[in-house]
């Protein structure tokens, strides 16, 4: 019986990672196809932050994927310097949230 409960949570962990790599495969892709790799890299400030530094400023606020989402969806100017980021209103909900989650776990 034991075996078969630590084999089963083998299993689901390995479900789990699986399905958070394709997330964040996903997520890559998206920044990609909408031009947000051509201003930030993963480890380096290309025009605006880099994705993990990002995800440092916000690791301990609370209210960091809703302020990522924000200035995701709706662009913004001032908090990484004064070059603006722009809007990304061709964006769904759930591809903003996507993104926001990708970015902030990259820590």
């Amino acid at each position: 019986m034991f075996q078969k409960m630590i084999g089963g949570a083998f299993v689901l962990a390995a479900v789990l990672v699986a399905g958070q790599a394709q997330a964040n495969e996903e997520a890559e892709k998206l920044a990609q196809n909408n031009a947000c790799t051509a201003c930030h890299g993963i480890d380096n400030k290309i025009v605006g932050p880099a994705y993990k530094d990002v995800a440092a400023k916000y690791a301990d606020d609370s209210d960091a994927l809703a302020k990522v989402k924000n200035s995701i969806k709706n662009g913004g100017k001032g908090k990484w310097g004064e070059i603006p980021m722009p809007a990304q209103p061709q964006l769904s909900d759930e591809q903003i949230t996507l993104l926001a989650e990708w970015i902030l776990g990259l820590k």
